[in-house]
Order: structure tokens, then sequence, then C-alpha cells
């Protein structure tokens, strides 16, 4: 599969995977202007933490390269309109931020933008490991919205362990909830193992406490968009339920991400921004016709907080980490 983001410097592209048309197209986007850019990020085309934050530092370096006029007050301007697009994922701004604690100067950020692009990759192999260990040949695992190669460069996040237990010979079973209301699990990470050649079945999300029930599951894996210091994250919605679920039914629930995704800033869940999207996602998005009365009021928020208490443990690239071990 092609990478997710990448960088074509000799044109000067942000290149990305069209993942708003996925299952059914596989198209590639060459970006190059602050709207382009803008519009990916906010419709979907590109999503993940991971390969948000990638795909901002790059775009960030494509526009670099093309400034005319007042540099450094451009360069602040697109780096503040890329942060805008999605306030949920702390990887955007981190990755903005980082591209600004240096030189400025267009082929420093673009060799910036290059390092944050080959980190990833290293760090989600690292989960990848770190998660493997915890999984036995057979295994079959549970995974929510989508965590894997299409959310970050390569391996992914919450399927990295998945992609490196196969390299390593294992033989591990995903079931993938559908992921309301944008089905991410149906589009995406069931089409990526598809890919893969890893076994996956799909649920519609209604379905996993019925599955979990079953005792069939032996772990829960999921990504995250943004961590507290003291161990509350947030994730797609939907990601909460699941967890009480897997707490309940006694299924150890991991949350898989990268250090980056730590906010040190932000004590706890309560105070992570949620984004809210658009009514027209819930009553129409996937159907030809309405699927809900057209005056009707609509709740559609993109994320929920995970409760420390419901975190087994933090699969990162610096190891498996329990929640108390975050501020420390």
């Amino acid at each position: 599969m092609h990478d997710t983001v990448s960088f074509d410097i000799e044109h000067n592209r942000l290149v990305l995977i069209d993942q708003a048309l996925l299952p059914g197209e596989l198209k590639i986007l060459s970006l190059h202007t602050i709207e382009e850019m803008e519009a990916a990020i906010c419709t979907l085309q590109v999503r993940g933490a991971p390969a948000i934050g990638v795909a901002a530092a790059i775009g960030l370096a494509v526009l670099a390269r093309e400034i005319e006029g007042d540099y450094e007050a451009q360069l602040l301007c697109y780096a503040e309109r890329l942060k805008a697009t999605r306030p949920t994922a702390v990887n955007l701004a981190w990755a903005l931020e980082r591209m600004l604690a240096g030189s400025h100067d267009p082929e420093s950020l673009a060799r910036q933008a290059v390092s944050i692009w080959e980190e990833d990759i290293e760090t989600c192999r690292r989960i990848g490991e770190h998660g493997s260990a915890l999984l036995r040949d057979g295994d079959h695992v549970l995974t929510h919205c989508n965590a894997g190669r299409l959310a970050a460069v390569r391996y992914g996040t919450a399927l990295a362990p998945t992609y490196v237990a196969a390299e390593q010979g294992k033989k591990l079973h995903v079931f993938a909830d559908e992921t309301r209301p944008l089905l991410q699990g149906a589009r995406l990470t069931a089409y990526e193992l598809a890919e893969a050649g890893i076994p996956v079945t799909l649920l519609c999300d209604n379905m996993a406490a019925s599955l979990l029930s079953e005792g069939k599951i032996a772990a829960v894996l999921v990504g995250a968009d943004r961590i507290a210091r003291n161990g509350d994250a947030a994730n797609k919605i939907g990601s909460l339920g699941l967890s009480i679920l897997a707490r309940h039914y006694g299924v150890p629930f991991y949350v898989c991400a990268p250090f980056s995704t730590v906010d040190f800033q932000c004590a706890e869940g309560g105070r992570i921004p949620i984004e809210q999207r658009a009514p027209e996602e819930v009553t129409q998005a996937w159907y030809a016709r309405r699927m809900a009365p057209a005056d009707v009021e609509v709740y559609n928020p993109a994320f929920d907080i995970i409760p420390n208490e419901n975190i087994t443990a933090f699969v990162t690239e610096r190891g498996v980490l329990l929640p108390q071990d975050l501020s420390k």
C-alpha cells in the first residue's frame, strides 16, 4: 500500500491517499495550496492523529517554499490555519510547534518535515513491537475506528501490533467496529486489513457487547487523539462505551499511541476540546435519501473521553505504561 502521507520534494507537494473515497476508489492527492490542505484535513481526506500531524508538517514545508512577501508573517499565518482545522488531535499542534521551534528557512523546514515523517514510521513500528508482546498466536482482538496504516504514515498505532505480529509469524484475527457515523472501521480498517491479508470480521458498533460477552476477545486495541496528563484519553466517539464494556467483561483495554499524543498541559480529560461535526454526517451522509426528519436536532461529537480507570495500559514507543505512569 502507498504510504498514507508523503513528501514529494522534487515537485514540492504534500501527497496523500484520499481516504474519503475508500474503499471504492484509491486516489492519490498532490497538494500545494493552503486551501487544499485545510480541505483535506477538515473533510477527512487525511485523518488519524499521527497522519494529520505528519501532513501538517509536510504541508507547512511545502507552503514555506512558495511564500512571496513577508515570509515570517505568512508562515505563522499558514501554521495557525492548519492548526485550526481539527481541535482535538494534539499531534497536529505538536507537529506544527516542532516545525516552528527551529530555523524557519524553507530548506530547514523541509528537513524537519522529513524527520517527522521518518520518526512516525519508526515510532509506530515500536508501538507494534511492544503491543505484539501482549498478544499470543491465535488471539482475537477488537478495535474501534481506524488506527492502522491509514491513520499514520505506514504501521498505524492500534493496528501496529497486528501488523508486527503478522511479521513475527503470529496469526491474529481482528474484529472491527464499523464506527458510526462515518464508518471508518468499515471503510478503512476492514479495507487495509484485507489488503494486508490479516483476517478481519466487521461488526456494527452496537454488537460489541454481544461479542465481548462470548469471551472470545483477548484484548481491545484503540488509538487516541489526545491523552491528558492523568491518563484520560480522547478517541473516536464510541470508545468510552467500548471501554466500559471491556471493563465489565474483564477484557484488557489498551490505548496504543505515540508519546507525542500525551498533552502534559492538559490535566484531565474534561479539559480536552471535543470537535462537534456537521449534523448531515448523521442524517444523510451515506445514503441517497435522508435517514431522519429534516428538522430533527443532531448530537454529533467526533470524540469521547475514556477515563483512566478503564484503560489497562498505554502502548507507546517507549514501552507499555500504566495510566499513572504518564505524569512521572
